[in-house]
């Protein structure tokens, strides 16, 4: 009983400091006020969020040496480049281009699923400036975008943005975006971010 009353205790104190503190941050997580601010694809897909991320880096790669990193990504495809025991069955995620990932087209499914056919769709892409994912339900959307911020350096931006559901089956799903989705994020930002400046540093050393 008495272990009871301190773990709810504990559990209160956390989800005190995470709405009075943490979750803001998380939110913004690397983002700027006007990243935060600027119109994204998609953010006319769901109505009223109740979770709307903008999470943003600076990488030392221009646009083309971004793009493909972010078309390939999925399970069954390059990975996510965060935490491949948790989120790619426990499989490396790529450290090169996969040719084979390379093309893309609306409505291709970004699997997230370890048996490859659940996940987001593919709603409409630009090369090399942005993708934009959606579940088809108008419940979740998740942009993508490449901005020039110098020549050979540019900005990542991704915006997600999810309707709860806290009555269906989805309800386990929205507590781990909530809790966990800026963990993975920032691992998955980041691994971008290395791999394109890898890229470009080997274009220029190869001249």
């Amino acid at each position: 009983m008495q272990i009871s009353i301190i773990l709810l205790l504990l559990i209160i104190i956390f989800l005190v400091l995470y709405f009075s503190f943490l979750r803001s941050w998380q939110l913004k997580w690397g983002a700027a006020n006007h990243e935060l601010a600027r119109p994204m694809p998609g953010d006319d897909i769901v109505a009223d969020p109740s979770f709307d991320a903008t999470r943003g880096v600076t990488i030392n790669s221009p646009p083309q040496d971004i793009f493909p990193w972010i078309v390939q990504m999925g399970v069954t495809r390059a990975g996510w480049y965060s935490y491949d025991l948790l989120d790619n069955l426990g499989r490396p995620s790529a450290t090169t281009i996969l040719p084979e990932c390379q093309p893309i087209k609306v409505d291709d499914l970004i699997a997230m699923s370890p048996d490859g056919k659940q996940g987001l769709h593919v709603k409409d892409f630009k090369s090399n400036d942005w993708i934009l994912w959606w579940d088809q339900d108008g419940n979740t959307s998740w942009a993508w975008g490449i901005y020039p911020d110098a020549e050979s350096r540019s900005r990542l931006v991704t915006r997600v943005r999810v309707k709860y559901r806290w009555l269906s089956f989805e309800a386990i799903f929205n507590l781990l975006i909530e809790f966990f989705d800026i963990i993975m994020m920032r691992k998955c930002m980041l691994g971008i971010k290395q791999r394109a400046e890898r890229m470009t540093s080997a274009k220029i050393k190869a001249g």
